[in-house]
């Protein structure tokens, strides 16, 4: 097998070696380059040309948006996650729409990060929609979850972001789970991120409840078109769920 190339870019040296550690013991990545600033890891993006970088967003001497930006020109099929404990609507937007392959709230799971970077793997998502007899990129779904879900105003860094986002996966790979969800959806999600069926039920809840707190009832209704929720009602969390998957399945995600 193939490894991938994986640059990192982050500024404690610490948090660099335990993660260079951790992709170096995966069989399907590697480290090719580790920089704590801006500058030099951008020199290590022009000179490797990795399939993969992780960098966070403010560095000394370049931050991540510049790095974005230079990307494009000098090497434009490295896939960038951007990690940043700053966790804003319009930052994430912004990144986003540089090009950032996904935006990862710190502190990170190294796990989650990881898969993020395996499902960047256009071979690998090709297989797995293969699998699931779905003609569905994973790395283009993630992007189109994660864009509702930031747009309804559910934040990126609250455990209920990454529940609700699994499951929406779950449901596009196979509908029918939507109604087993409290049996088979909520559990096969804990089981993914060793947690319980119960806490996953619960942090799910209260990220829709989040945003209908915030008012963002109207995007919903415009972003999953439909204007199935008025005043303060809410939907429950398999409703949510089927939506937005219903939805990427409409879309028919490329």
């Amino acid at each position: 097998m193939e490894k991938k190339s994986v640059v990192i870019i982050q500024d404690n040296e610490k948090r660099n070696m335990e993660l260079e550690k951790i992709i170096g013991a995966t069989p399907d990545l590697e480290v090719v380059g580790v920089a704590t600033d801006g500058i030099s890891g951008y020199r290590l993006l022009e000179e490797k040309k990795p399939d993969f970088a992780v960098s966070e967003l403010l560095l000394a001497g370049m931050d991540g948006f510049c790095i974005l930006d230079k990307l494009k020109e000098s090497s434009p099929n490295t896939k960038l996650v951007l990690v940043s404990a700053f966790v804003r609507e319009d930052i994430i937007a912004k990144a986003l729409s540089k090009g950032a392959a996904f935006f990862i709230a710190k502190p990170y799971s190294y796990d989650v990060l990881i898969e993020r970077l395996r499902d960047l793997d256009e071979n690998r998502a090709a297989q797995k929609a293969r699998v699931y007899g779905e003609g569905v990129r994973r790395n283009s779904l993630d992007e189109k979850i994660s864009n509702i879900f930031i747009n309804v105003g559910i934040p990126p860094h609250i455990k209920g972001y990454a529940y609700l986002r699994e499951g929406v996966k779950m449901a596009v790979d196979n509908p029918g789970i939507i109604n087993n969800i409290t049996k088979k959806l909520y559990p096969m999600i804990g089981e993914r991120y060793s947690t319980s069926a119960s806490k996953v039920e619960r942090a799910i809840r209260h990220a829709i409840e989040v945003a209908w707190n915030r008012g963002r009832i109207e995007s919903i209704n415009n972003i999953l078109g439909v204007r199935a929720y008025v005043g303060a009602e809410k939907p429950t969390n398999g409703e949510f769920i089927a939506l937005v998957a219903d939805k990427m399945l409409l879309e028919k995600v490329q």
